[in-house]
């Protein structure tokens, strides 16, 4: 084996770097554990700020839609429609004639009712009239009784004179100082004499029974306007209501928006024929809009009416936040409203979450700049204050 030159050998070990001494593997570990545990330190401490700052005290929906206590408008009247001045998405104010109907009907109802008030006032005064006769007949069937009393009390005389006579005569028979004739004549008289006061007494009768009737003909009548004006009796004041009746059913002809919003449902046309009751179309009012939103009954532990609200709608976007108040929860869920509610007494029985409606009021400011339209969707967020 050949030698090497001593010279090469210098040179080459002179050239060749020194070798690093190793790194020690264990504490490279250990330095990737600590930094690891760091982080998962510093996010616990930022997850549990969370949880005890907001976590708790905000609870959120999406499942919330914009509502509103729709208004039907109804025919109070029957008719042919003759004019429809609302379409739907029109904007109305309250008080705008939304459709008129065939006024000719109500106003004949209206004519006659105007003539049976006249009517009756004028039966109400003749039945014045009627109690003004009455009276005086009472009055005269009083005169009348008071002259047959005379004449009764002039028969009477007449029969005692007549039974004076006679006695007188019968006494002075049997000396022969009367005549037959004249006894006859006197016994005659006496008859005529009885006659007569029966006559009297009998017409002194029947003139009081026709007092009686006058007098009860008077009461009755009295009792039908007595104490009143004519324009305030009850036949009068019925017929007036009649008119009032006929009046607004003239009025009904012509069919107002309820109240401020937005026509929709228009389910009527010119020509049609409506019956009293029939939902002619709706209006919304939009600046009375609410919005239902249903949260899960374990979101509801610190919900309590008052609280704040800050709702989104997927109309505007996250951009535009409407701001409200709750005002209180449904009386039930949604499902055990439902037509046919869940029979959660089988035994397959499965737990479902359920939702409960929370009624929330919109700003009225922000609805008027930011209109809304019923059944939108909204996302809402309420601040329960819990810390």
């Amino acid at each position: 084996m050949a030698e090497r030159d001593p010279q090469i050998m210098l040179k080459t070990t002179e050239t060749t770097p020194p070798v690093a001494a190793p790194v020690d593997a264990g504490a490279k570990r250990k330095r990737g554990f600590a930094i690891l545990g760091g982080v998962v330190l510093a996010a616990g401490v930022v997850y549990g700020g969370y949880e005890l700052l907001f976590a708790g005290r905000y609870v959120e929906t999406d499942n919330a839609y914009v509502a509103a206590e729709i208004a039907p408008v109804t025919a109070l009247a029957a008719g042919t429609v003759i004019k429809v001045a609302a379409i739907d998405t029109a904007a109305v104010k309250k008080g705008d004639v939304l459709l008129e109907l065939d006024p000719a009907d109500a106003r004949i109802a209206v004519a006659e009712a105007e003539a049976a008030v006249a009517q009756a006032l004028r039966r109400v005064n003749q039945t014045v009239a009627t109690g003004t006769a009455l009276d005086a007949q009472v009055s005269a069937s009083e005169a009348d009784i008071r002259r047959r009393q005379a004449l009764v009390g002039v028969a009477a005389a007449n029969l005692a004179r007549a039974r004076l006579d006679l006695t007188r005569r019968e006494a002075l028979v049997p000396g022969g100082a009367v005549s037959g004739e004249e006894l006859s004549s006197a016994r005659n008289a006496f008859a005529a004499a009885q006659g007569q006061l029966a006559v009297a007494e009998a017409d002194l009768a029947q003139a009081r029974a026709s007092r009686g009737s006058a007098a009860g003909q008077s009461s009755a009548n009295a009792a039908l306007v007595g104490g009143t004006l004519p324009a305030e009796n009850p036949d009068v004041l019925a017929a007036k209501a009649r008119l009032e009746r006929a009046k607004l059913d003239l009025a009904r002809t012509v069919i107002r928006a309820p109240v401020d919003g937005i026509v929709t449902q228009r389910a009527v046309q010119v020509g049609q024929r409506v019956a009293p009751g029939a939902v002619l179309m709706t209006v919304v009012p939009l600046g009375d809009a609410h919005v239902d939103a249903n949260f899960k009954e374990s979101q509801l532990r610190r919900v309590t009416p008052g609280q704040p609200v800050e709702l989104t709608s997927d109309l505007y976007g996250g951009g535009v936040v409407f701001h409200g108040r709750v005002v209180g929860f449904s009386g039930s869920t949604g499902s055990a409203q439902a037509l046919i509610p869940a029979q959660n007494a089988t035994g397959n029985w499965i737990k479902v979450v359920q939702r409960l409606p929370v009624r929330v009021a919109l700003d009225p400011k922000e609805l008027k700049a930011h209109p809304l339209r019923i059944g939108l969707s909204m996302t809402a967020t309420i601040d329960t204050g819990a810390k």
